[in-house]
């Protein structure tokens, strides 16, 4: 089916969704075909995501040109070495400018003492004597 010509979309902001009507679009210009290099085709039950190429994190835009569609399970493959990548370009930037992380557990401080627990209800409590 042959139609117009329609806009990029664009989200507004990084956390703007992308709208079932872009995902459709994507599906058929992706031939329903997993993009991640296996071409997988997709059949109708399984599941599968719209993918960012590159990484919002790792400075990618929320734009169409940027999406791709993947089956679920390789875009779980794929977020978790897009986070990877993140860290890593993170630490670098650390030593490039000379930043240390702090290693090991935070100082702990010796806490509060302990009061006696009150053993006899009649008894008058002690704790706020000082207090009158």
């Amino acid at each position: 089916m042959i139609c117009r010509a329609r806009d990029e979309w664009i989200g507004k902001t990084p956390d703007t969704p992308v709208p079932l009507r872009v995902r459709v679009r994507q599906f058929e210009r992706d031939g329903g075909i997993c993009q991640c290099g296996c071409d997988w085709p997709i059949f109708a039950g399984d599941k599968w995501e719209t993918d960012h190429k590159v990484a919002i994190i790792n400075g990618g835009e929320n734009r169409e040109s940027n999406l791709r569609t993947l089956l679920k399970s390789h875009h779980k493959t794929k977020t978790a070495a897009d986070v990877a990548e993140k860290a890593k370009v993170y630490r670098k930037r650390l030593n490039h400018l000379g930043l240390k992380r702090r290693k090991g557990p935070k100082i702990q401080s010796r806490g509060f003492d302990k009061t006696e627990p009150q053993r006899a209800a009649s008894r008058p409590i002690e704790k706020w004597k000082g207090f009158d």
